[in-house]
């Protein structure tokens, strides 16, 4: 799985945070979401596809492996 956000469009709910933590992070000036884990390990892959599902902006991708 590859993780893709566009900050453009972050209106920094949180709730990717919330579902990943160790794949998602908020900018402190801004709440603006940062990436901290492109390519999340398997274990995690779910949560993500739940913080894709919640962003309320539509900022997150995930494109899954082939």
């Amino acid at each position: 799985m590859r993780v893709i956000t566009d900050q453009d469009r972050c209106v920094a709910a949180g709730q990717c945070v919330l579902s990943a933590p160790d794949v998602f992070d908020q900018r402190e000036e801004d709440g603006v979401v940062m990436l901290r884990d492109p390519t999340p390990r398997p274990d995690l892959h779910d949560a993500v596809r739940n913080a894709v599902a919640l962003c309320p902006a539509a900022a997150i991708r995930a494109q899954e492996d082939r």
